[in-house]
């Protein structure tokens, strides 16, 4: 198996494991505030992280990483989390699922300008063409228009596609168990203080919320980048990120299953036609630097 096979199966696994985030983050604030399943999600992943920083002994990032790191951060441990949690409380996670099909073409841009890759055109068409059809499922869902939900959520993909490529770019480096760990752990100081503020003040709170919680804390948040990360840094960002256009697919079905959420006929429509296009861009060149 070579390294863009080997890189583009553990961006599948990565991208299993997101797949759950948004019908685990619809359970989790429908009882919890969004803001502390946003922040708090981040406190939660900085435990495990800091033990593994701890365990292994690695040594402290360079002052040129720790630059990178806070990059990271601010967009897959607010910007992302944040959004997407203030998002949920206002779109099913059907809806929103296929919304973050925009995030490949977001992460090849991204890619492209932190990683020096170059996609060729073709690559380019197909990446364009599955956001396109992303922006008219919105339009679609909305009735002609975007919701505010909607806008949060492109802002969601936005910070994790900055997210997706500097950490990839540090994985080289680094290694993507130490980004994610890092990225958690300069965080977390930050979001302790409003997370307390928005937690619970009632033990009320269902278990399966609770639950929940936990998922998108310990998987979303960490779990799920260690082979993401891996990925993308061996099959390239914008090759390995194509396989999110898969994302929506699988979030339909986790929401059908788990959350009971109707599945309209044009809702697959559009998750297939997305899903066509992976198969199409995989085969699209891309120039690494």
């Amino acid at each position: 198996m070579n390294s863009e096979t080997k890189g583009m199966w553990l961006g599948l696994l990565g991208v299993a494991a997101f797949s759950l985030t948004l019908p685990a983050t619809r359970v989790a604030v429908a009882a919890l505030n969004p803001i502390f399943v946003g922040m708090g999600r981040v406190v939660v992943a900085a435990i495990p992280a800091a033990t593994y920083l701890l365990i292994s002994r690695r040594g402290w990032p360079t002052r040129g990483e720790f630059r990178s790191l806070v990059v990271v951060s601010l967009g897959v441990a607010f910007g992302f989390p944040v959004l997407t949690a203030l998002a949920m409380r206002h779109v099913e996670a059907s809806h929103a699922g296929i919304m973050l099909g925009v995030l490949p073409l977001a992460t090849a841009a991204a890619g492209a300008a932190v990683s020096g890759e170059r996609p060729s055109p073709g690559f380019w068409a197909m990446a364009s063409l599955g956001s396109l059809l992303v922006v008219a499922f919105a339009l679609n869902e909305g009735g002609g228009s975007v919701s505010w939900a909607d806008l949060a959520l492109l802002a969601a993909v936005a910070s994790a596609a900055v997210g997706y490529a500097e950490g990839t770019r540090l994985a080289q480096s680094l290694g993507g168990v130490q980004v994610i760990s890092w990225a958690v752990v300069i965080a977390a100081p930050a979001l302790l203080i409003p997370a307390g503020h928005f937690a619970p003040d009632s033990v009320g709170v269902p278990l399966d919320s609770w639950l929940a919680f936990l998922y998108v804390s310990l998987v979303s948040q960490f779990l799920g980048f260690i082979p993401w990360y891996r990925g993308l840094a061996l099959g390239g960002i914008a090759r390995v990120g194509q396989t999110q256009l898969l994302q929506p697919f699988l979030t339909l079905l986790a929401a059908a299953v788990l959350l009971g959420e109707a599945v309209d006929a044009t809702a697959l429509v559009f998750a297939v036609l997305v899903c066509m296009t992976v198969a199409m861009g995989r085969g699209m060149q891309v120039r690494r630097a």
